[in-house]
């Protein structure tokens, strides 16, 4: 058994944790050990809190990776809920990671601001929020992801990461 990294990208209000969270319940449903990275849960955790300048991501993110790379090598299957909106953030997690798989939630940004209970969009739009990954910071979808989810309910992409996994697609939906 060999652990893994799954990085799960996306806009923000993308269905992240929401993905995250039905995909770690369907692991532990066929016996493999797996832990969620929320990005925010890790910065409230972290200190001193990062911010969100641009050199505060950058290594906030490579700390992330680090953190995903440990975790996985000790078995684990790490889901990582973070917007990494650049491709080099997500690109250092899968150099660093014994297994890596990239997932985009690939939702429409107007659909991501109808969603957003945090209102990070409309602090974006007031600038309290200058920096907002796809609106103020540009996103970098990736150019080729393992698996591509249709937002947070996404069962059919569920299923094609234990099967990428190597694990069968069973337990609840």
């Amino acid at each position: 058994m060999s652990g893994a990294v799954v990085w799960l990208t996306g806009l923000p209000s993308s269905g992240k944790s929401t993905f995250a969270g039905r995909l770690v319940a369907r692991l532990r449903a066929v016996g493999r050990p797996a832990v969620v990275l929320d990005g925010d849960e890790v910065r409230d955790a972290l200190v001193p809190r990062p911010g969100y300048t641009p050199e505060e991501r950058d290594s906030f993110y490579a700390t992330l990776a680090r953190l995903a790379a440990l975790l996985a090598r000790q078995e684990l299957v790490v889901l990582v809920a973070a917007t990494g909106h650049r491709r080099t953030y997500r690109d250092q997690a899968r150099a660093l990671s014994p297994r890596f798989l990239e997932v985009f939630l690939d939702v429409p940004a107007e659909e991501c601001r109808r969603r957003d209970k945090k209102g990070l969009y409309a602090q974006a739009v007031r600038e309290t929020i200058p920096n907002l990954p796809g609106a103020g910071a540009e996103f970098e979808p990736p150019k080729a992801p393992e698996v591509v989810a249709r937002g947070g309910e996404d069962a059919g992409a569920l299923d094609e990461i234990l099967s990428r996994l190597d694990l069968a697609p069973t337990g609840p939906r």
